[in-house]
């Protein structure tokens, strides 16, 4: 039976029929899986990846926000999915996280996906509540040792995005904050504005127009280069920790055993996507920019998601995290 099997599969991958696959891709609107709430980063981006990509596909990209157990819900609807590329995930670095902080997952974050590539680098900025008193980073982190863990630190949850920004901060700056938990990004940042809480960490997607606002301080950001919609927030290395190097990384991804002419199809309609001056124009907005079209590639995003595991895993471990 088992040599049935294996022949069926090589059959089917050998045969001129996954071109007319690809040539018939897609005949129906494509579902893009957000693990994350709507109106959030992951859900911003989507959405004008999706409309652009839909373009390209000359199909309709529906977004589906599958939400729970940080990103893994959503991430295993997509590893369980058929693998016709009808179904697609874009996960930002909780995928490279997972294997650290879960004991049991559902799935293999690297072997049950068929690799699609980098889709955009989020650089996270750290902000504080308004009236927070320190002038600029230095300051910020002498603050915080001089009251140890008496100041607090929101983060959005086992493996968001704000919880490794706090470990990365935490780890490069050797100091501790109390961290306060709660379900959302606009929750935690209504307790920055409101002073209840002391720091934050977030993707830029999120601060940005408070800091342009000064309704929140903005205090360094975590790119190479400043972005032009804050240019007088420096950059981590600018402000004197250039190890606070952390971003989020969003990729695409398909199930497992989608047809390589399929995930072809998918790549081209996601290199073209990153080039559209639309898309640009809209990701600058949001203090961000596409990565670079050697890395929209399925090589690219394995080989970066493979490293960003074992780097994690690291991070996560001297923490003293045990998965869960």
């Amino acid at each position: 039976m088992k040599s049935v099997v294996r022949s069926l599969i090589l059959f089917l991958l050998l045969c001129p029929c996954g071109r007319a696959i690809a040539d018939d891709f897609p005949n129906r609107p494509v579902t893009m899986i957000v693990p994350f709430s709507a109106g959030g980063p992951g859900d911003v981006i989507a959405r004008i990846l999706g409309n652009t990509m839909s373009a390209t596909l000359k199909q309709s990209i529906v977004i589906e926000n599958v939400v729970g157990a940080g990103g893994t819900l959503g991430t295993n609807r997509v590893a369980k999915a058929p693998p016709d590329g009808y179904t697609v995930l874009l996960m930002h670095v909780g995928q490279a996280t997972a294997p650290s902080l879960y004991a049991k997952l559902p799935f293999d974050p690297v072997g049950d996906f068929a690799m699609i590539g980098l889709v955009t680098d989020v650089p996270m900025i750290l902000v504080a509540r308004p009236n927070f008193p320190a002038k600029d980073l230095s300051e910020m982190i002498a603050r915080i040792r001089s009251e140890g863990d008496k100041m607090t630190f929101g983060n959005v949850g086992l493996g968001s995005a704000s919880q490794l920004c706090g470990l990365m901060f935490m780890s490069t700056t050797d100091t501790k904050l109390s961290q306060i938990y709660y379900k959302g990004g606009g929750p935690a940042l209504n307790d920055v504005i409101a002073g209840h809480i002391d720091v934050y960490c977030d993707p830029a997607t999120g601060p940005t127009p408070y800091i342009q606002s000064k309704t929140i301080k903005g205090y360094a950001i975590t790119s190479k280069n400043r972005v032009a919609t804050l240019p007088d927030v420096p950059t981590s290395a600018e402000a004197g920790v250039p190890e606070f190097n952390v971003t989020t990384w969003y990729g695409l991804y398909a199930p497992r055993g989608t047809p390589k002419p399929v995930v072809d199809r998918l790549v081209s309609s996601l290199q073209t996507a990153l080039k559209d001056p639309a898309l640009i124009s809209r990701f600058a907005e949001l203090s961000m920019t596409p990565v670079e079209q050697e890395r929209a590639t399925p090589d690219a995003l394995e080989a970066f998601l493979k490293s960003e595991i074992g780097k994690w895993g690291r991070i996560i471990k001297a923490a003293g995290i045990e998965p869960q």
